[in-house]
C-alpha cells in the first residue's frame, strides 16, 4: 500500500494540477497538522482516497469544530455552522481507527511552550496515549498487533527532534514504540530545508517518518 504523507507546508508538488497524475497509485494520504482543511479538501477531491489527521500547534481555527476539548470556543452561531466545515478528511486525535486494513492512531499537538491550544506537557502526553491502550489490547487480541501505524504531529524525543522547547520531541513516544510496537510512526513539526537532513529513522521495531511537505511510503502490503 502506497500512503502519501503530508505536514507542515502547502507543497506544490501535490497543490498542482499534476496531483492525478503525479500520484496516481496512492491508496491513502495521512496529515499530521499544521496545514490548512481545504487543502486536505483539494487533495481529496483529486484523489479519491480517504485521508486521516491531526492537527498541530499552527492552524487551529477549525479545531473546535473537530475536538471536543474546545468546543466551548464555539458560539451558537458557529456551531450551526459546523455541517459546512470545508474538510472531508477523518480526524483521528485520540483515536485507533481502522482504514483500508491498516490500524492507525492519531495524538496530535507539539510540546507545551507558551500555553497555547493543542500543547502538552510530558505527563500530558503520556496521559493522552494510556487512554488509547484498551484498544491497542483488543487489536492484538483480535488481529494480532496492537497498531500499524501512530500519526503524530511532534517527533519522538532525541528522533529528528531540536533542542527549543517547542519543537522537542516526546519521550511518551520512545515509550509507546518501545510497547506497542508501531510499524511508523509519522509525524511533522520539523522542517527539514537540505536534502542531506534525516526524514527517516529507525527506533527499535519501528521506522520514523517525517513528513514534510510530503513523502510517499510503501507499506509493501496489498489494501484490503
Amino acid at each position: 500500500m502506497k500512503i502519501l504523507c503530508i505536514s507542515d507546508y502547502k507543497d506544490q508538488l501535490v497543490y498542482s494540477s499534476n496531483i492525478k497524475t503525479r500520484f496516481k497509485d496512492i491508496d491513502l494520504i495521512i496529515s499530521c497538522g499544521d496545514l490548512p482543511l481545504d487543502y486536505y479538501d483539494f487533495i481529496i477531491s483529486s484523489l479519491n482516497r480517504p485521508l486521516v489527521f491531526v492537527f498541530g500547534n499552527h492552524n487551529l481555527k477549525r479545531i473546535a469544530y473537530y475536538d471536543n476539548r474546545y468546543r466551548m470556543l464555539l458560539s451558537s452561531g458557529e456551531m450551526e455552522f459546523e455541517k459546512y466545515r470545508p474538510c472531508g478528511g477523518r480526524y483521528i486525535n485520540g483515536k485507533v481507527v481502522t482504514v483500508k486494513g491498516l490500524l492507525i492512531a492519531g495524538i496530535g499537538g507539539s510540546m507545551r511552550y507558551n500555553n497555547g491550544m493543542n500543547q502538552f506537557s510530558e505527563c500530558g502526553m503520556y496521559f493522552f496515549l494510556f487512554r488509547l491502550i484498551p484498544v491497542l489490547v483488543w487489536n492484538r487480541i483480535i488481529h494480532g498487533r496492537f497498531l500499524d501505524i501512530l500519526v503524530t504531529h511532534a517527533p519522538p524525543y532525541r528522533i529528528h527532534d531540536c533542542e527549543d522547547v517547542c519543537h522537542r520531541g516526546f519521550k511518551a513516544f520512545l515509550w509507546f514504540m518501545k510497547v506497542f510496537k508501531p510499524a511508523y510512526l509519522i509525524h511533522g513539526h520539523i522542517h527539514l530545508y537540505t536534502q542531506d537532513e534525516q526524514r527517516v529513522s529507525t527506533y527499535l521495531n519501528t521506522t520514523v517518518v517525517n513528513a514534510f511537505k510530503h513523502c510517499v511510503i510503501d507499506t509493501g502490503e496489498s489494501n484490503e
